[in-house]
Order: C-alpha cells, then structure tokens, then sequence
C-alpha cells in the first residue's frame, strides 16, 4: 500500500513539473507585429541607471540608436543578450551608434540587470508600459504562465510593481540618425534574439 500511494504521488509530481513547463512554453496568443522599416520611431525619453535624463531626439542628434527591449534581469535569455552587446559595446560604437535598453522592470531591479551583465549602456525602466505600446513590443503574459514563471521565482508582478501581466516581444529596433527606422529584430519567440553581427551589419 505504502509503495503505491509513493509511486501516486510520484506520477502526481511529474505531471505537476510537466504542468509547469507546459505552462511556461505556452503561447501568449502574441498578436503584435512591432512597427515598420523607414517609419518615423517614436519619441521617448527617460531616466537611465545613472540618473541622466535620455530622450531620442538628443540621442539621434548623435548617430544611430540601437533601441533594445527586454524582459526583466529575471529572463537568463536577456541576460545573455545584454551580456552580449556589452562584450561587443565598442564596435557598435565605432560605428557612431548608441545603445538604449528598455524594460518594464522597476529601477531596483534595472540595478540588478546593470550588475548582472555588467551593462554600461544605458537601460531605462517602462514601468508604465509607455514606450512599449508605442513600439507596438507590449503584449499580455498568460495568467498560467505568470504563475508557472513564480514557481521558479520569477515574479513579474513584483519585479513590474504591479498585476497587469505586461511584458515586451525582446525587439530590436535600429534608429537611423534620420529619426527612422532602418532595422528591425521582432520575433515574439523570446528565445531568439538579434545577434551582434546583425545589428552592426544593419548600421
């Protein structure tokens, strides 16, 4: 009796952790399609990690802008995202480009982005979704996935501040010094992102 009710609860585990997964590579039904190559980007602007006010119209003044949206410090594929173009920050400079990161994180948790990727760029925190819906990157978690995400301690609703379940399509949106849109990496698969070569190939 006790090695059946043992393997009961064995089978209820896997198919709970299996459940989970499920869950967590579901669909968010992601209806957005970003913004269009050679349309006007959006005006922002923000504070960025270091306390600067940013806007894009001071930015482009300058050059080209690699606008980046990403998930939170939580998501380990915007971590080696981020990781990634600090490690190859100097060439998307040479290129007289600048990099602008944005996320519905809170600033407490943008810090721990900053810590964990040793990101010198400037990150700026969405907290109320404004620049996201102007890009069209905003979409609806599903509300089992939320859950599934803060099995495995990943809590959107606290690292956003509140429960609207909002996140970003991880886009990349290359910003000509003309103030319009050159580039585009839209791919609502969070697992795929832009690369480095393709970004400073698209400059």
């Amino acid at each position: 009796m006790i090695k059946r009710i043992l393997i009961l609860i064995g089978v209820i585990l896997i198919l709970t952790i299996a459940g989970i997964f499920i869950a967590l590579l579901s669909d968010d039904n992601v209806v957005k399609t970003g913004l269009v190559i050679g349309e006007k980007a959006p005006e922002f602007s923000g504070i960025n990690q270091d306390g600067e006010k940013l806007s894009l119209t001071s930015l482009v003044e300058k050059g080209p802008v690699v606008l980046i949206f990403y998930r939170g410090y939580w998501c380990p594929y915007c971590n080696k995202h981020l990781s990634e173009l600090q490690d190859s920050l100097n060439y998307i400079l040479q290129k007289g480009a600048s990099v602008i990161a944005i996320s519905p994180e809170k600033g407490e948790f943008v810090n721990k982005s900053v810590q964990q990727t040793k990101a010198s760029f400037s990150i700026l925190s969405d907290s109320n979704y404004l620049i996201m819906k102007k890009y069209k990157v905003d979409y609806k978690v599903a509300t089992k996935k939320v859950m599934a995400y803060k099995m495995f301690k990943m809590d959107i609703n606290k690292t956003n501040g509140d429960n609207s379940n909002i996140l970003p399509v991880p886009a990349t949106y290359i910003i000509g010094a003309d103030g319009k849109i050159k580039w585009i990496h839209f791919n609502p698969d969070y697992k795929k992102r832009a690369s480095i070569q393709e970004i400073i190939l698209n400059l």
